[in-house]
């Protein structure tokens, strides 16, 4: 196999204590971790040590539409800070690493979503980036006003005009717009400014935006959606794409199926960064990663396991079924196609039951590699040699120890086998990632 050339990517995806659903319940676990700034600013340091690429944070903006007995046995997306503010914050006590946050699409404003981001690539020197997603949780729709969410290819058509949206109006100023000559009485040159004036089948936005241009020319965009509509989307706005690939040829197909949509859209097949999710259980011998795991998932409430699997499938009822029968034909959902189709399929090639999947599920399908190490090297170089990931965001299942393994351990071996950078490339996000900055709109023409 050749060595392919560069440095892959990699992300550090965090949940307060943990992406195992059940991580708050390991007795070196920090419970209150969701709400402690000093908690997040180890993580974030320890990243940055790591020389991560960025850092990576989910949302929602509702709880968990699970019946309170059972949502009272979870961690996540109870309680915690807006993702925006915190990586504000964090921009201060940090000084390369990439501040990644999600912002919906579905019950936000493009105005709003689009100074935010600015003004954080301002705040942190040119590292901002937002992780574009649809809704799915139906609590969200209960909180702004709706009974129930839009059908999955309009959300993703409102997405699409909402991102061109923002694109647009991140480019309102040229890079050179704000002139501030004191002695002419001039702040900016009224040449330089653009007015959006879009008025389309979801928005009508005038702009301009009322922050400058951004260092990045525009912050890093994300995207998760891997279906056909989340391609389409991908191709034409995203800069990385986080995937849930399970195995490398479902990788290779990915990354072959969107980049090859990319010539399309005007751009280059390095203009985007495909980087699937890893949770990585290392341990100093292949039976203590293994009895990690095991102590994780022994301790995954059997209500916690089958309401949220049923949740990834789309608000699917799963109770009135045996749990240790198989899974139900299920052919539609309100929720993730993406989703539906990983547990679906995973259900049918392993022959699992309900049990065995919500156990999956715990780790929302992505891919768990337990060793050494040397193993989780391996697994990272394999992908990436053989064109399955750009790289990766790697998802600690428990914090902070599951972190500072992967960048004491694994971190090194990269560097030793070439395939990791030992030091940050540039100040950017878009200069660390090998991205290029845009050009405004406007220059180009």
């Amino acid at each position: 196999m050749a060595r392919r050339q560069g440095h892959l990517k990699l992300g550090a995806f965090l949940h307060p204590s943990g992406h195992h659903i059940a991580a708050w319940r390991l007795s070196e676990a920090y419970a209150e971790a969701a709400v402690d700034f000093r908690h997040w600013t180890e993580l974030a340091r320890t990243a940055e040590r790591g020389k991560f690429d960025m850092l990576f944070l989910a949302d929602m903006t509702a709880m968990r539409n699970w019946p309170l007995e059972r949502s009272s046995r979870v961690h996540t997306y109870v309680a915690g800070f807006e993702p925006i503010t915190l990586l504000s914050a964090l921009s201060a006590v940090t000084n390369h690493i990439g501040l990644v946050a999600t912002a919906t699409t579905t019950y936000n404003e493009p105005f709003h979503v689009a100074r935010k981001f600015a003004s954080l690539d301002h705040l942190s020197g040119g590292r901002a980036a937002w992780n574009l997603v649809t809704s799915t949780n139906i609590g969200e729709a209960f909180n702004f006003g709706r009974e129930a969410h839009l059908e999955h290819d309009a959300r993703y058509d409102r997405a699409s005009e909402f991102a061109r949206i923002v694109r647009g109006l991140w480019d309102s100023w040229d890079d050179d717009a704000f002139v501030r000559d004191k002695a002419e009485g001039r702040y900016f040159d009224p040449a330089k400014v653009h007015f959006l004036n879009h008025k389309g089948e979801h928005f009508s936005v005038r702009g301009p935006l009322n922050v400058p241009r951004s260092p990045q020319g525009r912050p890093v965009m994300v995207q998760a959606g891997t279906s056909e509509v989340g391609q389409e989307l991908a191709a034409e706005v995203a800069d990385v794409l986080f995937a849930t690939s399970q195995t490398l040829d479902n990788g290779q197909k990915l990354c072959k199926s969107l980049k090859g949509r990319l010539e399309r859209f005007g751009r280059d097949p390095d203009d985007i960064k495909v980087m699937p999710g890893l949770v990585p259980i290392i341990g100093e011998s292949q039976q203590e990663a293994d009895d990690k795991f095991d102590k994780l998932q022994s301790l995954v409430h059997p209500e916690v396991g089958l309401q949220l699997l049923g949740e990834m499938l789309g608000s699917v009822d799963l109770s009135a079924y045996p749990l240790d029968g198989p899974l139900p034909e299920i052919t539609t959902t309100i929720g993730s196609h993406t989703a539906l189709k990983l547990f679906t399929d995973m259900a049918r090639r392993e022959n699992l039951t309900i049990r065995q999947l919500y156990l999956r599920a715990v780790l929302r399908g992505h891919n768990v590699v337990r060793g050494t190490a040397q193993t989780i090297a391996d697994h990272i170089e394999n992908w990436f040699d053989n064109h399955a990931a750009d790289g990766f965001n790697v998802m600690p299942p428990y914090l902070p120890g599951a972190l500072d393994d992967f960048v004491d351990k694994v971190v090194p071996e990269l560097q030793r086998r070439g395939l990791f950078r030992k030091e940050y490339e540039g100040t950017t996000l878009r200069e660390n990632l090998g991205l290029r900055r845009p050009p405004s709109r406007h220059a180009a023409k």
